[in-house]
């Protein structure tokens, strides 16, 4: 039984911690790889982009695996969240071996943060180790395949998109050869997730599954939306964050090329996308459970397609999945609340 979400892919684990009240609006989540790691690379599209450890997962280098990738709030100081999950593997003896005792090992763990400074009221509340190791063992002490937290939780607890709240959402599906292909995105974009014409949602009209705002609704909801926007200070910075996992095995240019085509995925929900001012990140990881199909070389094809799918969907589900915000840092609605379910 699946659960539409990236623990679909068997020992895939997420953990979320969140901060809100008393200035704090922010927080981390933390996708947790099976014991002994997963082929991971990554695609950076945005202009201002903030991440950790990068470098490690391009193909060309010796890294192979990364035990956990961390997405994280709170801009560039945010990443300190990346130590507080590194320390936790560490006690747990996962991570690269460089020496003879099996305790000595270096957790690799990339990471990417997403602007959200000061949208709590206090600019300096925002992520560190203990954020990031919070996140890290709520992760470990979840089920198996058990359902994700969605909306403003975790990294996307201080998300906005425009002048919408965003968060995060997660999505997955089981390709015909049974390989199973998932996503979590934090939706925190400069873009607009929603065609100002019509108030629908960029992802849904890709997916075809449209039923339009009456008029009414829609000319009240970019009156608010104006209203709000021109009293928060403009954000200076915005990303889009996802992790694409698989159960296939794929070697890291493979995993590279999902993580880029993924992007297609952010192309279709958000507009315009990778600008200087985002920081647009993709992550994939591969678990090597399922083989690909020898015999046909473009079998990677199908799970390429599949990335980018989820991907939109995720961030459709990140948007309907937020709750709207009032508070000392800003004013942010909620597409729901400016919509309602429809």
């Amino acid at each position: 039984m699946t659960v539409d979400a990236l623990t679909d892919v068997a020992g895939v684990r997420v953990g979320h911690a969140t901060r809100v009240g008393d200035g704090w609006l922010t927080g981390t989540t933390v996708v947790l790889a099976p014991e002994g790691g997963a082929v991971a690379a990554v695609d950076v599209r945005g202009g201002g982009p903030g991440t950790k450890e990068t470098d490690a997962l391009d193909p060309r280098n010796v890294v192979q695996r990364a035990e956990a990738i961390v997405l994280t709030g709170g801009s560039a100081y945010g990443l300190d969240s990346a130590s507080g999950v590194m320390a936790w593997l560490e006690e747990q003896g996962r991570g690269v071996r460089v020496g003879a005792d099996p305790l000595h090992v270096v957790p690799v763990v990339p990471a990417a943060c997403v602007f959200d400074l000061g949208r709590g009221g206090d600019f300096k509340a925002r992520p560190d180790t203990a954020t990031g190791r919070a996140a890290v063992e709520a992760a470990a002490i979840s089920g198996p395949g058990v359902r994700v937290r969605e909306g403003c939780v975790g990294a996307g607890t201080g998300a906005a998109v425009g002048p919408m709240k965003g968060g995060i959402g997660t999505a997955s599906i089981v390709l015909e050869s049974g390989i199973t292909v998932a996503a979590l995105v934090v939706a925190n974009a400069a873009g607009s997730v929603m065609d100002p014409e019509t108030g629908v949602l960029y992802g849904e009209l890709f997916q075809g599954r449209v039923t339009y705002p009456e008029a009414h609704v829609h000319e009240a909801a970019r009156r608010r939306l104006a209203e709000t926007a021109a009293k928060n200070a403009p954000p200076p910075l915005n990303t889009t964050l996802a992790v694409v996992a698989t159960d296939a095995d794929l070697s890291k240019a493979q995993a590279q090329k999902l993580a880029g085509t993924a992007h297609d995925g952010i192309a279709r929900a958000v507009r315009p996308v990778h600008l200087l001012n985002d920081g647009d990140t993709v992550f994939a990881m591969a678990t090597g459970a399922r083989p690909l199909d020898a015999e046909h070389p473009l079998a990677l094809n199908d799970i390429l397609a599949a990335g980018a799918e989820v991907v939109t969907r995720a961030i459709v589900r990140a948007v309907r999945a937020a709750e709207p915000v009032d508070g000392p840092g800003g004013t942010w609605p909620s597409y729901e609340e400016l919509y309602g379910r429809r």
